[in-house]
């Protein structure tokens, strides 16, 4: 990422809140039940978050097709396990071991480096809406970072990078391994969406304080609850140009 760390943490919790509330409506989205500061003597201080994942037209169509109506409530999905642990290193994706393995854990892991100025084109892309941006292209008004050209990682200056470890275990006969490989895809894909918008709405969140992203998340909850709750209209659309998050939250403000 073409930023600080400390930068990063301002926009990712941006970015987050920013996807959470573009994707959620009436009947499906995210549903934030809890958002408080917390420290531990070997995480540090952080910000702890419980949600609920409302999903209906993100499911995909073999699952669907393998249990149509209980898929997500079927008892052998809750044998199912997903772990994502996140280490942030001032680097350009040079640290071998980010997250300390084990030499055995080493010899099982599988690398791979995700680029946020490369273009994904999969089925997991299309299914989260993965943003079209060209970051080959695209230079911050604000802080005069970009385009991404090749060879970005090693000539940027801030640069930081976010390393996943992705664990997924399935432990179901004749389904687990490929719900595995579905499940670690679409987290591929949306990391990458994700780190995409962050860079690409640099201009939107560059200089605000933490303190100002915390006040936006509780604001933020409150419009995702009403969002949620609100009925749907039919033949609704979009109109104009997509605004910012903050526009969109003064626009809720302003009808409460």
């Amino acid at each position: 990422m073409p930023m600080s760390m400390e930068e990063y943490e301002i926009g990712i919790s941006y970015t987050i809140m920013k996807m959470e509330q573009q994707n959620t409506n009436s009947k499906e989205g995210v549903e934030v039940l809890q958002q408080v500061p917390f420290e531990d003597e070997k995480l540090g201080k952080g910000q702890y978050t419980s949600k609920n994942y409302h999903l209906q037209s993100k499911i995909p169509s073999w699952m669907k097709g393998f249990a149509p109506a209980s898929a997500l409530t079927c008892p052998l999905f809750s044998k199912c396990s997903l772990t994502i642990d996140t280490v942030i290193r001032p680097d350009n994706g040079c640290s071998e071991n980010a997250h300390n393995l084990t030499s055995e854990q080493l010899a099982a892991r599988e690398v791979e480096v995700v680029d946020i100025a490369s273009q994904s084109r999969d089925y997991w892309s299309k299914v989260i809406s993965a943003p079209n941006v060209d970051l080959t292209a695209f230079r911050s008004q604000r802080t005069s970072r970009g385009p991404l050209l090749k060879g970005w990682m090693d000539s940027c200056r801030p640069v930081m990078t976010t390393y996943k470890l992705v664990i997924m275990d399935a432990p179901i006969w004749g389904l687990g391994e490929r719900l595995e490989d579905c499940i670690i895809a679409g987290e591929r894909a949306l990391f990458l969406a994700c780190h995409r918008l962050c860079f690409a709405w640099i201009d939107e969140w560059y200089g605000m304080t933490l303190d100002q992203i915390r006040e936006m998340e509780r604001q933020t909850d409150l419009l995702l609850k009403k969002t949620l709750k609100k009925p749907a209209k039919a033949g609704s659309k979009h109109d104009g140009k997509r605004k910012t998050l903050k526009e969109e939250i003064v626009a809720v403000g302003s009808c409460t």
